[in-house]
């Protein structure tokens, strides 16, 4: 249900077409909620006729011209009972942890240098997040509620990385600690 609501979210910051939106994801929302292309269009479809959104009227007429969105006051009002409503933490769906244990089951060949490959990809990730960090929030753009809230979004990112990289490194760690002759654990 997050994914209208996102969209929602992204167009109150800034009209745009469904490309733009695409984009917009792509560098900043998609980070902690990721949509492809046509699930895009296709939920901007529902919430245009849901009332929620409309096109912004074109000021130049041309066939197959991009839509322009933005959100209707129904749209605002659907954003704002949806931030105060309750939601329970979704369970943890990780391949990599699925991974870990079956290869518990099967023998760990490749498992090292899988996990190898995701520290590289959450130390990328990290410093990402600090270069955003550093560059779009100095202490002086904290001041308002909105900067605020967005900056502790990112920072729930850049807290979420560092723990993978730790875990990872500590993972990496106790797998070559296994290889010397240590008891496996009984999980």
């Amino acid at each position: 249900m997050s994914l209208p609501h996102a969209i929602l979210t992204a167009l109150l910051e800034k009209p745009s077409s469904g490309l733009e939106l695409t984009r917009r994801f792509d560098k900043s929302i998609g980070y902690f909620w990721s949509a492809t292309h046509q699930q895009i269009y296709r939920e901007l479809g529902r919430l245009e006729e849901a009332g929620h959104i409309r096109a912004l009227p074109s000021r130049v007429p041309a066939r197959g011209q991009k839509k322009e969105y933005e959100v209707l006051p129904a749209g605002r009002a659907e954003l704002g009972d949806w931030v105060g409503r309750p939601e329970d933490p979704k369970p943890l769906r990780s391949a990599l942890l699925l991974r870990m244990r079956a290869a518990a089951m099967v023998g760990s060949s490749g498992l090292r240098a899988e996990l190898a490959r995701h520290l590289d990809l959450h130390r990328a990730q990290l410093d990402e997040y600090l270069a955003i960090e550093e560059r779009d929030f100095p202490a002086e753009r904290r001041r308002t509620e909105p900067d605020r809230l967005r900056h502790l979004v990112l920072r729930g990112g850049v807290d979420l990385e560092r723990f993978w990289v730790e875990w990872l490194t500590a993972a990496l760690r106790d797998l070559d600690g296994l290889g010397a002759g240590a008891p496996e654990p009984d999980c």
